[in-house]
């Protein structure tokens, strides 16, 4: 194949990967609407049940059998519906997890194809960083689906990365070689650092979100539909941290250790308060703000969750904001 036959191998596997993954969401949808269902059917059940113990209780001094069985055909088909709609969430379930799997293969298909079309690693813009950056994010999102069973994050993982990839052919620039400034080795570990920190700190902000959503419903009486089928908002806050511990470190390497180095190669000068340079900085400072507060304060709950939120944010507009509206010397990124 030529080089051109890549490029268009690349287009026409990203165009497709964008519209699997927005299938795999439509079907997590699915899946967590049938498990309302579910929810409310169970819960439609057990207060049915007092009301139908009663009824018996007081039809068996009078003799009465109807109300026996209109009760436990009530019931039956309560139970019936439950059952119905649990299988469901379980079938569309499978689907979106065969989808997310099937859309990050073809993903990375259409990644390799552009770094085969450009004779170079496929990270060297705005739109190879979106693209590459979230075959990454599916990635970790599937490790950690089967290690940590977190398909419950799946909406927001599969919406997040059907927005960027769309967003992601606003800027789209052809396959070529790559800026002088960019030409190193280290193109390679600094990008990687931070796709790998991004997507961690994706899965934290999603974990925060729903958190956030969680304790609410279970303030005003109880989570119900899909906010009730979520994990106890304990073990959802308890993931946000740890993901974020996780990806801080990595975060920490390619914003202020690598990314130095490259610039002093670059441009010779470690650091020269660019616009990417700065908030790369105020993300690092915000996430060091959101570990510092829980290690030492003992943050946890909902202030913790909005400064999560609060951090990621931050890490967003590096990515778009400053590439999009403020020039500098990472304007090759658009």
């Amino acid at each position: 194949m030529t080089l051109e036959d890549w490029a268009n191998f690349s287009n026409a596997a990203i165009a497709s990967a964008t519209a699997v993954l927005a299938l795999a969401w439509l079907a997590s949808v699915a899946q967590w609407a049938f498990g309302s269902k579910a929810v409310r059917a169970e819960r439609s059940a057990r207060a049915a049940e007092p009301a139908l113990a009663g009824a018996a209780i007081s039809g068996a001094g009078s003799g009465a059998g109807s109300s026996d069985a209109s009760g436990a055909t009530t019931t039956a088909t309560t139970d019936a519906a439950a059952e119905t709609a649990e299988e469901r969430s379980d079938l569309f379930g499978r689907v979106a997890l065969s989808l997310t799997v099937l859309g990050f293969l073809v993903l990375l298909a259409g990644v390799v194809g552009r770094g085969l079309a450009a004779e170079r690693v496929p990270w060297g813009n705005m739109y190879e960083f979106a693209t590459t950056g979230i075959a990454v994010v599916l990635a970790g999102y599937l490790v950690m689906v089967v290690l940590m069973q977190v398909q419950w994050l799946a909406p927001i993982v599969l919406g997040f990365s059907v927005v960027v990839l769309g967003l992601s052919m606003t800027v789209y620039v052809p396959a070529g070689p790559l800026v002088p400034a960019l030409d190193s080795y280290w193109l390679v570990i600094h990008v990687i650092s931070a796709m790998v920190a991004g997507a961690g700190f994706l899965v934290g902000a999603g974990a925060s979100v729903l958190y956030l959503l969680r304790t609410r419903a279970d303030a005003r009486g109880g989570a119900k539909g899909y906010l009730g089928r979520l994990p106890k908002a304990a073990a959802m806050d308890q993931l946000a941290y740890r993901v974020t511990a996780f990806s801080f470190p990595v975060w920490t390497f390619a914003a202020l250790i690598s990314g130095p180095i490259w610039a002093e190669h670059a441009w010779g000068r470690p650091w020269g308060w660019d616009p990417k340079e700065v908030w790369a900085f105020i993300t690092w400072v915000a996430y060091a703000g959101y570990l510092h507060a829980r290690a030492t304060a003992g943050w946890k709950g909902r202030a913790a969750a909005i400064l999560a939120l609060i951090a990621f944010a931050t890490f967003v507009f590096n990515f778009v904001g400053v590439n999009l509206f403020f020039p500098g010397l990472h304007s090759y990124a658009k």
